[in-house]
């Protein structure tokens, strides 16, 4: 943004979205600070310091008031309870692992919250997230979404379903720092209080990360007991319930054996739990639903696109070749194979050589390839 703007930032009462506000201030720019409200039952409305929070709302209100901005608190329950929160316990049902900060970004943060600022006459939508956008860089004039420059806190991997004309109303002021000491050190520098407020690690709409109790609420049929089976079929022992088990996991597996077992798949229609050993997590590849093409283009049915891949938020990403189906999904090769991968999780795809920080696009896994 060469000149100065009207920006809606989205401020969830943590460190990341009070530095990017007091920046974007900084640089000239008129700021209008925007906290939504999320949480569904009197049990969330507590001054936790959670993200989404009545705690974390008081923190966005000060630091609004410290770098001089309006800050307003807008009512999103019914869109979070439709779009991040059904398919979250969906999911479950299904016998995948959810990543329920995905479909937030989508629906809630780039969707209703940029209507909402088109709306205040905004020209540009921030957030405290790390990554960058470069408006117009890719082939055809695509916005590229990028990597951020700190590549342990990019958080592109939950960004891959933004869409062209959302990224270009978009910004993300902390895509370039180089560290999370120099967004804190920012902080202080600011004056703000959330200075050395810690990170948010857990899901805003489950309290305590309290998985059990939330689906015992919301979808009890994911925790009636079932039946461990081995990859042969052979019956190996008794589960206390899909919901607590993710592929990769070992604990929670009370089944006699010789050597460590792991989950390898989850069965909710049986109500299993398929278990094996180490190298039974290794898959060949993995087949991809709900695309999102973000700076790359649909590619052709049947073209080999040589990329990188991330199959989980905190790991490197791997060479693979991506290759669209006929029937919309997209089948992903990796050139060595991959440990658990997993159901529900998403699977984002990076560019190659000196674009290998671009985000190319990604989706939801739905299955694995098995190795030859």
């Amino acid at each position: 943004m060469s000149s100065p703007k009207t920006v809606v930032i989205a401020m969830s009462g943590g460190v990341d979205s009070a530095v990017a506000a007091a920046l974007l201030k900084e640089q000239g720019h008129d700021v209008i600070g925007v906290t939504l409200q999320i949480w569904q039952e009197s049990a969330h409305e507590t001054k936790g310091a959670g993200c989404c929070s009545l705690g974390a709302v008081e923190d966005a209100r000060r630091t609004a008031n410290r770098i001089g901005i309006p800050h307003y608190v807008l009512n999103y329950r019914e869109p979070f309870a439709e779009k991040v929160i059904a398919p979250f316990i969906k999911d479950y049902q299904r016998g995948r692992t959810p990543n329920p900060c995905v479909n937030c970004n989508r629906y809630i943060k780039f969707d209703a919250l940029l209507e909402k600022a088109t709306s205040l006459g905004a020209d540009y939508l921030a957030t405290g997230h790390y990554a960058r956008v470069h408006h117009g860089l890719g082939a055809d004039g695509r916005h590229v979404l990028c990597r951020a420059e700190n590549g342990s806190k990019d958080q592109t991997y939950a960004l891959y379903a933004t869409l062209q004309h959302q990224l270009a109303r978009m910004t993300m002021p902390l895509g370039e720092l180089p560290s999370k000491d120099v967004t804190r050190q920012l902080a202080r520098d600011y004056g703000l209080s959330v200075a050395n407020k810690p990170d948010s690690q857990e899901i805003c709409f489950v309290q305590d990360r309290n998985y059990t109790e939330f689906l015992e609420e919301t979808a009890p049929e994911t925790l009636v007991p079932g039946q461990f089976v081995d990859t042969s079929g052979k019956v190996r022992g008794t589960h206390d319930g899909i919901a607590r088990y993710t592929v990769g996991q070992r604990k929670r597996i009370n089944v006699g054996s010789s050597i460590p077992l792991y989950v390898i798949q989850v069965d909710a229609e049986t109500n299993t739990v398929v278990v094996g050993d180490d190298d039974d997590l290794f898959a060949a590849g993995c087949v991809v639903e709900d695309l999102t093409w973000v700076s790359l283009a649909e590619p052709a049915v049947g073209e080999g696109i040589p990329c990188e891949v991330k199959i989980r938020y905190n790991m490197e990403s791997k060479p693979a070749v991506l290759r669209l189906r006929s029937d919309g999904l997209v089948d992903v090769l990796f050139d060595e194979p991959l440990r658990a991968v997993t159901p529900g999780q998403a699977a984002v795809f990076y560019g190659t050589g000196q674009r290998t920080d671009w985000v190319l696009g990604g989706g939801t896994i739905t299955q694995r390839i098995e190795q030859a």
